[in-house]
């Protein structure tokens, strides 16, 4: 489990400077527009959103608690693939080494 947790550390790295990097040098409501002004910037959002609702899936399966999904999955559609990052980190993590528990998180 190791290259995996230096690939989401790696991810969760790009992820806050990218993030810091549009908070302080953007124009969310500005640039936003422009966004889905241009197909592809549509077609860009409807992938983004596709892939945190099929990962929002995944996190639904592996938790018990569904208020914790529920929050994960706010976090998720706001905050994108950090989130992800975080929820990654915390299963590999946990997990200590078992795939399966990675994967299936409490329902082995």
């Amino acid at each position: 489990m190791k290259i995996p947790k230096i690939i989401t550390w790696i991810g969760l790295g790009a992820m806050t400077f990218g993030l810091m990097n549009g908070f302080i040098n953007g124009d969310f409501f500005k640039d936003g527009q422009e966004l889905l002004a241009n197909p592809w910037g549509i077609m860009s959002m409807i992938d983004l959103y596709v892939g945190f609702t099929l990962f929002s899936m995944w996190i639904f399966y592996r938790e018990k608690n569904i208020g914790k999904s529920v929050v994960w999955t706010i976090l998720m559609m706001v905050l994108g693939f950090f989130t992800a990052c975080i929820y990654l980190l915390i299963a590999l993590y946990t997990s200590k080494g078992n795939w399966d528990t990675f994967y299936k998180g409490n329902h082995e």
